[in-house]
């Protein structure tokens, strides 16, 4: 038997903690490249590009561009992790 679930009428379960990526494919630069983040990431990446009134293709290519050394993945979850401790701006 699980848990009752608490909150107010429409608040969903809790989110999902998955370590498991799911892809993406985005055309950056006029070339196509697949993505995998974690869907904590995505919901980061997609609430990042509304806040800043962008598509998310628009936003990746921005980090894409500031990217040093390192793979896109990985320089997409930094970038959010910078953003979330307000080093990013």
């Amino acid at each position: 038997m699980q848990p009752p679930q608490g909150g107010s009428e429409g608040a969903g379960k809790p989110p999902t903690v998955s370590g498991r990526p799911a892809k993406r494919s985005f055309t950056i630069g006029g070339h196509r490249t697949s993505i995998s983040l974690e869907t904590a990431f995505w919901d980061a990446l997609k609430a990042a590009a509304a806040e800043e009134r962008v598509p998310v293709s628009r936003l990746i290519a921005r980090i894409d561009a500031e990217r040093v050394g390192c793979g896109l993945s990985s320089a997409i979850r930094v970038w959010l992790l910078a953003r979330s401790l307000g080093a990013a701006r």
